[in-house]
């Protein structure tokens, strides 16, 4: 195993042994949502590196801390190909439920494509609370997790040429889009996301510039913080409370290892 592979199992509590294969990855993308938080602090605190493999392996690896979907997706996919995978990182469009359209920053949200006996899956890591916890194919059958079921459709936008449709436990009753992706401009080079990282950064519009935002998944739920609210869904139940800056503070050590 390589080095880089035992330091993503350390950070995501896997055993270092472990071989991993398509059948697997399910149990690796579960353990990876729990542990690796989607954050954006470093946006917020204005300390954003260039975006390679060195610097991500320093961010997340090394120093424990989490990401943005072109941070987290962009790990995952080096540590698929450093196990074997056929994989390449596509762009995509988020869906804004709020305006009832795509979001207006381009192709800002980046997740991965995976290529296994002639099958296409898309597999992300970087999505927030909204994770599908297994491969998602192509072909539009439903993936079902214990967070909620996912599908892709094919379906042409301005953005892309499928649409990944959620539909998430004790919170959707009818489906709804998750995000447009392009699978027709397979991504290898992550320096490609540091245009997505200045955008994000810096865009009046940004959804990641203004207040701090921590989520990740639980064994039944989800948690998330922001400057002034902690969120805690288990098992179908949610607790909200309203809190101050020294609160951010001790909730953001205690349940995302950050200081």
């Amino acid at each position: 195993m390589s080095e880089f592979s035992k330091l993503f199992h350390e950070r995501i509590g896997l055993s270092q042994g472990q071989n991993i294969t398509f059948d697997s990855l399910d149990r690796v993308l579960e353990k990876t949502a729990q542990s690796i938080p989607f954050e954006n602090i470093c946006i917020i605190n204005r300390k954003t590196s260039g975006i390679s493999k060195a610097n991500l392996v320093d961010k997340i690896l090394i120093r424990r801390e989490g990401g943005i979907c072109f941070e987290l997706n962009s790990l995952f996919y080096f540590y698929l190909i450093e196990n074997g995978f056929d994989a390449a990182l596509v762009r995509g469009v988020v869906y804004n439920h709020v305006k009832q359209d795509y979001q207006d920053l381009g192709k800002t949200h980046v997740s991965i494509l995976v290529n296994h006996e002639g099958r296409s899956y898309v597999v992300d890591t970087g999505f927030g609370g909204n994770l599908p916890l297994k491969p998602v194919p192509l072909t539009g059958e439903t993936a079902t997790s214990y967070n909620g079921e996912f599908r892709i459709r094919k379906l042409d936008t301005n953005y892309g040429d499928y649409v990944l449709e959620m539909k998430l436990k004790h919170k959707d009753t009818e489906w709804k889009i998750g995000y447009a992706f392009d699978t027709r401009k397979p991504i290898y080079d992550v320096t490609e996301f540091n245009e997505i990282q200045s955008i994000i950064a810096e865009h009046p519009e940004s959804p990641f510039n203004k207040v701090p935002l921590l989520t990740r998944l639980t064994s039944n739920g989800n948690i998330t913080l922001t400057n002034s609210t902690w969120t805690e869904w288990k098992d179908g139940n949610v607790s909200k409370e309203t809190i101050e800056s020294e609160r951010f503070k001790e909730l953001a050590k205690q349940y995302f290892g950050l200081n």
